[in-house]
């Protein structure tokens, strides 16, 4: 499909195959092998197992649809599909690193993340130094002569910091380390680190095909669905969230809110430079003597929704809302949160498509 298609076409149009019967619709495969017509066939297919369909723990054309769609809208030559955020960034490192490479990444990460930076690469002889994603600086004075990968997620979970991707891309390239963005946030409907620097070609699909992190056909066919109407969705709840978070910037209650489409966001500017909107998350925190006093609080607003999901997903039509420092990042020490930054008065908002009046009622409802 031309690569020319703006961002809406391909999000509808891009990547789609049809079978000999010419269906209109992305036909779902759910089968976990494939036939040949004769044992020669079967021989060729796997020896060029990237080309054809032989086992869907590898290679399935539903999930092909989805791959090739994801690669047109991220502006990538190539897409390699997992059955989850986790399994793609260990597809990754495990494909990319050996024993004895250091890896750079920011500090802001999703509590997942860091247990998988920290606890089980270093089993592998993969060790990571933690940087501030804001200073560039921090990342060129961390670089050792065995650093291999950049690891950045911006905006982070749950404080929404945002990094310079363009200038920490420079210093990654300048040293030969692939730089690895976790896009999670903002999607490509709001952010295309690609464009930015972020690496393209990484060599995860023998990774992939033979420990099998892959993504299931149904999953692939319902993520095919759901980016026909992204960027609507993202418009929306991008709209909705920077009409919540001036809300609850003027909340005597709260005491900071952490939102990149506000001005008072630390690294506004930058968001302004490399996003196409603040995106959905709204984090908050609420005003306490101490920090027992904030959880309470914390809890307070949390427990007294009636609308919004008490979940720790994100992304969806429905609004959901987590307590981060026992939750997502509850299984990270003290210590570690805090130097995050992720204290005991913080909410994580995920604004959905629901009336905003009808979320901020919800949310009043705890704040008092």
């Amino acid at each position: 499909m031309d690569d020319h298609l703006n961002f809406d076409t391909l999000a509808v149009r891009a990547g789609t195959l049809r079978s000999e019967f010419n269906e209109h619709a992305e036909a779902l495969f759910l089968t976990s092998s494939f036939c040949f017509s004769s044992a020669a066939e079967a021989a060729e297919r796997f020896r060029n197992a990237e080309d054809a369909y032989t086992y869907s723990r590898f290679t399935n054309p539903t999930v092909t649809m989805f791959q090739n769609r994801l690669a047109s809208l991220e502006g990538g030559e190539a897409c390699m599909a997992t059955a989850s955020g986790m399994s793609a960034i260990l597809s990754v490192v495990m494909a990319s690193m050996q024993q004895g490479d250091h890896i750079v990444s920011s500090k802001s990460l999703f509590g997942s993340t860091i247990g998988m930076f920290t606890q089980i690469f270093p089993k592998f002889g993969i060790t990571t130094t933690f940087v501030d994603p804001t200073k560039p600086g921090e990342w060129q004075a961390a670089v050792t002569p065995d650093t291999k990968m950049f690891f950045l997620e911006t905006p982070s979970n749950p404080l929404t910091e945002i990094a310079d991707i363009e200038a920490i891309a420079k210093i990654a390239k300048h040293h030969g380390a692939i730089f690895v963005v976790d896009n999670c946030f903002c999607s490509p409907a709001l952010q295309q680190p690609l464009k930015l620097g972020a690496d393209v070609v990484m060599q995860v699909f023998p990774f992939v095909r033979s420990a099998g992190p892959t993504m299931s056909a149904f999953n692939a066919w319902v993520l095919l669905k759901g980016m026909e109407t992204l960027a609507l969705r993202v418009e929306k709840q991008s709209a909705n969230a920077l009409e919540i978070a001036r809300w609850l910037e003027a909340h005597p209650a709260v005491n900071r809110v952490l939102y990149p489409g506000l001005a008072s966001h630390p690294q506004h500017a930058i968001a302004k430079k490399q996003q196409q909107a603040g995106g959905a998350i709204v984090s908050f925190e609420l005003k306490g003597e101490t920090q027992e006093q904030q959880r309470a609080n914390a809890w307070r607003v949390i427990d007294g929704t009636k609308l919004c999901s008490i979940t720790g997903n994100l992304g969806d039509t429905r609004t959901t809302i987590t307590h981060p420092s026992t939750t997502t990042h509850g299984r990270l020490t003290p210590e570690v949160r805090e130097a995050a930054g992720i204290r005991e008065g913080l909410i994580r908002l995920a604004v959905g498509l629901e009336d905003p009046s009808d979320i901020r009622a919800d949310l009043a409802r705890g704040l008092g």
